[in-house]
């Protein structure tokens, strides 16, 4: 009867789901998380290296990043690739370790990051619309093809409806949640 894959539609929607969490903890709300320097690079020996591949990287105080080195020689290519990364806080280091003091968030910039939060929950809607309008144009060509009967081709539509549905609310929540992190003061 139907060769539509309900579970590869599943999967593209859990991965755009992914990819807008892991696109959030980049957006600073004003206290430390070690997901603040995921995408920092370091050059360490002429080869550009992830820093999580360096350093320990924890969180001693709610606003204090600490990234401890394995190679306590490798901190100053730490703080070049930190500073290159642009992630707007000034690294410091006392020869062992570099900290990240992360500043005070203001009432006008948490507004600011709300609304980018916001923007990147959009975002996230539109793609998964689009997975819709792909999945649901596969199945007409399919019963235009005999693949389907109306009625199958028609519940199938229900079933991806449903599936985005959810999926629209899963990512309202997301984005609330981090909407709650950065007004937090």
């Amino acid at each position: 009867m139907s060769d539509f894959d309900m579970k590869a539609l599943e999967g593209k929607i859990e991965k755009s789901k992914s990819m807008l969490k892991e696109d959030l903890s980049t957006v600073r709300a004003g206290r430390a998380n070690a997901a603040l320097v995921d995408k920092v690079m370091v050059e360490y020996y002429g080869t550009p290296t992830p820093l999580k591949a360096l350093a320990n990287i924890s969180v001693p105080e709610p606003r204090t990043l600490l990234i401890s080195p394995f190679d306590p020689k490798s901190i100053p290519e730490i703080e070049k690739g930190i500073n290159i990364a642009n992630i707007g806080i000034n690294p410091v280091n006392d020869g062992k370790v570099v900290r990240l003091q992360i500043p005070q968030v203001t009432e006008e910039r948490r507004k600011e990051l709300t609304k980018v939060v916001k923007k990147m929950g959009e975002d996230t809607k539109v793609a998964v619309r689009n997975l819709r309008r792909d999945a649901n144009d596969k199945v007409k060509k399919m019963e235009k093809a005999g693949d389907f009967t109306e009625d199958d081709s028609k519940k199938t539509l229900e079933d991806i409806q449903k599936l985005i549905d959810k999926a629209v609310k899963d990512i309202d929540s997301i984005v609330a949640d981090k909407e709650k992190e950065i007004m937090e003061v």
